[in-house]
Order: C-alpha cells, then sequence, then structure tokens
C-alpha cells in the first residue's frame, strides 16, 4: 500500500484522558488531528497531523452557504492480545469518493487517505480505550473552504480526520427499540444526496427524530420520499426483517446509503449459507407479517451500533410488537459474530480487519 510523507508537528501539552469506563459518544477527542489541503492548481498537498485545535474559516466558504460536505465513520479496536485493528477502512474510502463524487468535490487517493488514518491512529493508540465495548471512533471529512458566495462548486478544500474514544454502546446489554413510523417527513429522495453521506441529510432528518423522541420512541423508520410506502433507513442505519424464515432488506435505489454494516451483515448471512432478499418492501407487508405472526425480528445496522434490534412499530397509530420486545437469535448472532471479529475475538474468514 501507498504510504503518505506526512508533516507532524506534535503537542507539547498533553490532554488529560477521560476515564475510560465513563465515556460519552462523540464528547472527548485525542491531541492531534489530520489536514490536508487541496486547490484546484495544486491538487491535494501540505498534509500534516498537529495538534487537536479550531479550524480558521473564511466567512464566505462554501462550505457554510451551499453545504458541500462530506464525511466517514469507523472505528479502531483494542483487542485482548494488545493489537489494534481496524475494520473495512477501505470500505471507508471508497464510500467517501461515491459522496465526494456527487457533491462535486475533488477525489481523494484512497490509499494515500487511509495511510493518513493509520499514522494518526497509530500515533495516538493511547487514546483507543480497553474496557469490552469501548473503541476509538474515527471521523475522516471533507469540507469546501473557497471564500466564495456564487453557487458553484468550491476551488478549494480541507480533508481532515479527528478521533474520539467512545464507550460501549450497549451498557447494560442489547434490548430492543420503538420506533415510530415516519408519515411526513422525508430523509432523501432517488436523484438527491441519500445515497451520499454529507451533513445536509442528516440536518435535515432532525425534526422528525426530536419528535419521535418526545413521543417515547427512540427513532424514526424512514419511507420513500414519493409514495410514502415504500420502507427506506432506520433512523441514520440500513434495516432488515426476518419474516417467515427469509431475511430482506430494502434494495439500494439511489436515495438509501450503501452501509458497510449492512454490506458486511449480507456478505455473513450469504456465507452462513442464509439467502438475504434485496427489494422493496411496503409498511403494509410489515404490517400484514405481524398479524400473520411471521413478523419475526427486525433490525438496524450501523457503524455506532452495529446490530440496533427493533421491539415496536408505531405505524399510523398501531403498535407492531416483534419477538415479544425481545431480541431475536438471529440478531444477537449476527452481534456477537461481527463484533467478534472487530475486537479480534474470533477468526476472520473475510480479510475484513486490518492490522496496525
Amino acid at each position: 500500500m501507498k504510504e503518505l510523507n506526512i508533516d507532524i508537528t506534535l503537542c507539547t501539552t498533553m490532554k488529560k484522558k477521560p476515564a475510560f469506563d465513563r465515556l460519552e459518544f462523540g464528547r472527548n477527542f485525542t491531541d492531534h488531528m489530520f489536514i490536508w489541503n487541496y486547490s484546484v492548481e495544486k491538487g491535494w498537498h501540505d498534509p500534516r497531523i498537529v495538534p487537536y485545535q479550531p479550524i480558521t474559516l473564511d466567512p464566505a466558504a462554501t462550505v457554510f452557504h451551499y453545504g458541500q460536505s462530506v464525511f466517514e465513520g469507523l472505528k479502531a479496536y483494542h483487542t485482548k492480545n494488545e493489537q489494534i485493528l481496524l475494520f473495512r477502512p477501505d470500505q471507508n474510502m471508497k464510500r467517501l469518493n461515491r459522496s465526494n463524487d456527487r457533491l462535486c468535490m475533488p477525489q481523494i487517493d484512497e490509499e494515500l487517505a487511509l495511510s493518513a488514518l493509520q499514522q494518526l491512529v497509530s500515533l495516538e493508540r493511547e487514546w483507543i480505550p480497553t474496557e469490552e465495548g469501548t473503541s476509538l471512533y474515527i471521523r475522516p471529512y471533507m469540507i469546501a473552504t473557497e471564500p466564495y458566495l456564487g453557487v458553484s462548486p468550491s476551488k478549494a478544500y480541507q480533508f481532515m480526520i479527528i478521533l474520539s474514544p467512545v464507550g460501549a454502546y450497549y451498557k447494560e446489554g442489547i434490548n430492543p427499540v420503538k420506533i415510530a413510523v415516519e408519515n411526513d417527513y422525508v430523509r432523501a429522495v432517488a436523484g438527491g444526496t441519500g445515497n451520499a453521506k454529507t451533513a445536509g441529510n442528516y440536518a435535515g432528518s432532525l425534526k422528525a427524530s426530536e419528535i419521535a423522541e418526545q413521543n417515547g420512541y427512540s427513532q424514526v423508520l424512514w419511507l420513500d420520499g414519493k409514495e410514502k410506502k415504500y420502507i427506506e433507513e432506520v433512523g441514520s442505519m440500513n434495516i432488515f426483517f426476518k419474516i417467515n424464515g427469509e431475511i430482506i432488506t430494502p434494495e439500494l435505489n439511489g436515495s438509501i446509503l450503501e452501509g458497510i454494516t449492512r454490506k458486511s451483515i449480507i456478505e455473513l448471512l450469504e456465507h452462513w449459507d442464509i439467502r438475504v432478499v434485496e427489494r422493496k418492501i411496503t409498511m403494509d407487508e410489515i404490517r400484514q407479517a405481524s398479524i400473520d405472526g411471521h413478523l419475526e425480528e427486525a433490525f438496524g445496522t450501523g457503524t455506532a451500533a452495529v446490530i440496533s434490534p427493533i421491539g415496536e412499530f408505531l405505524w399510523k397509530n398501531e403498535k407492531l410488537i416483534i419477538n415479544d420486545g425481545k431480541i431475536g437469535r438471529l440478531s444477537k448472532k449476527l452481534y456477537d459474530t461481527l463484533t467478534g471479529i472487530q475486537y479480534g475475538n474470533i477468526t476472520d474468514p473475510f480479510g475484513w480487519t486490518l492490522k496496525l
């Protein structure tokens, strides 16, 4: 793999590390960060690791006005035998470039970006928590920095990586969540930016999520933006159903984000000779499966939770209870297997993990 030659400026005073057994998500950040500049004239230049610090941007920077911003999320795991593992980071870099393409942002050399990520994580390895279920969250992102108010792609960008130690997602065991089906707001539409990991997608989802939480529900189930009948995502995760023994997940249609955990779940199930059907699926079908007693399991998939089992849907004032509100056997097996691979407790037959 290619290696990026990075200028490194070390902190003169290190931060006090938080208690790793009481970590919140995304609240604490390590001592250093990575920055890489881009301009149309120079291309990518001046890669550097510097002390974690505020960034200075012109008030007219394109990112503030026209939203050219993409990001990724992945984790580094500390194994019991003192190794550091990354999980499928190459897939994050590929998806970053797909998002860049959709937002008219410059492509980045995936191998060099991964080299920068590895060097930063290696430098900050003491920030990787060792408690069970904890990890170091890695946030690569790119923003448009040209000071220009014309509606056109920026001619200057910064690619950055910051790191944050995070606690175990399930501190008291995996408990299924309650989900409200969203009938008013939409997350994305085909032809829009739903299949890109861009900041605006998440800003647009906050209102519906806020309403759901006020009504006692953890998140919302998003339906398609055209007919409001086809299931797309749950919160910021992809979704799977087990109906009468069959595993179904919505097909990628241009408005659904191609999740790396989603991809891994599908490949893992197929490795177990369990077929996964990728197709359109409606809430009417889910309701009927629930009435018939065929809706066996439902779960979301994503980087933060890996697997988030669903115990209830609220749709049109009707509650659909799944597996008596308990986690299903397949959901638990998938969670245990995938996290086992990520933490190096289970042999990785796919070559998904990258050792630092």
